[in-house]
């Protein structure tokens, strides 16, 4: 898979200058469940870690499955990909992936195995910042979007039933929003043996004031591309994070949401200020 070409646009060759990346990443259950399914992972490794050549990696799952252990098909699909990702140095494309590849595996074969998780499965959007370019490996309906010169730009395409009817034309942007089955997914990790995800075999050249939105379609379904836009490029990563689920709350919150705000920027920061590695937290949370 490739980025929107409109998103290159404008910088075609990635910066020259160093850059530094700042991010959250958090998740709510929302209103309606008692159980979140989402999971969400990032690390962003400063100048002193011995991983900091390979870049920044966050991602969010969303399982699925309700009772058939939605929440265990996340968790495995991030710590999967997370630890090939730092533990198997290689091109981006091929570590994208070997991940998706292996947590599919793994999420298949336990639910074949245990009877609890069968018919387990979950998305997956993971965005890998290296070189001053990004990259994309993508499954399901969860969704990256590209926020540069005041435009927000989707750059995952959704595998959905719904989706695919739209880009075959069969049904228009307006139709799709009323569709029965909008939530019906045609890929994903875990319900298969195998699966085919959306990596991008090129990066997209990142520049300074570019941000990256991460999201499941529990913000997706509720909030605009416009107020997406708006609310992550008002404030800090966490602040814009509290922001965007708070804005899927306040209509509704009827799905697990979870909203990852990554931001480039001039320069890198003092020592003190260096970035912050993986970890996943809830909205009770503050700021470290």
């Amino acid at each position: 898979m490739t980025f929107d070409p409109d998103a290159t646009a404008a910088f075609p060759v990635p910066s020259t200058q160093p850059l530094h990346v700042a991010g959250a990443m958090l998740s709510h259950p929302g209103l309606v469940r008692a159980l979140n399914e989402d999971a969400v992972i990032y690390r962003l490794p400063n100048d002193s870690d011995p991983d900091s050549a390979l870049g920044v990696l966050a991602l969010v799952a969303d399982g699925m499955g309700g009772h058939a252990a939605g929440e265990v098909a996340s968790e495995m699909a991030a710590q999967c990909l997370h630890y090939l990702f730092y533990r198997r140095p290689q091109p981006v494309p091929a570590a994208l992936a070997e991940g998706f590849a292996a947590a599919n595996l793994a999420i298949h074969e336990r639910s074949r195995t245990d009877p609890a998780c069968a018919g387990m499965g979950t998305t997956c959007t993971a965005i890998v910042l290296r070189d001053n370019c990004a990259w994309l490996g993508h499954v399901g309906d969860s969704r990256a979007y590209l926020i540069r010169d005041n435009a927000i730009r989707q750059i995952s395409e959704d595998h959905s039933l719904v989706a695919e009817l739209v880009r075959q034309g069969t049904l228009t942007e307006a139709e799709a929003k009323e569709f029965p089955d909008r939530n019906v997914i045609l890929r994903a990790l875990g319900t298969q043996p195998t699966v085919e995800p959306s990596i991008s075999p090129a990066g997209l050249p990142i520049w300074p004031g570019d941000i990256f939105v991460l999201c499941s379609d529990g913000l997706s379904d509720l909030v605009d591309d416009e107020t997406i836009r708006q609310l992550a490029s008002a404030q800090p990563p966490f602040e814009a994070c509290e922001a965007l689920i708070q804005a899927a709350l306040a209509v509704g919150g009827h799905d697990n949401v979870s909203a990852g705000v990554i931001r480039v920027a001039e320069a890198a920061p003092p020592a003190e200020d260096a970035a912050r590695t993986t970890r996943r937290i809830d909205v009770t949370g503050g700021p470290p």
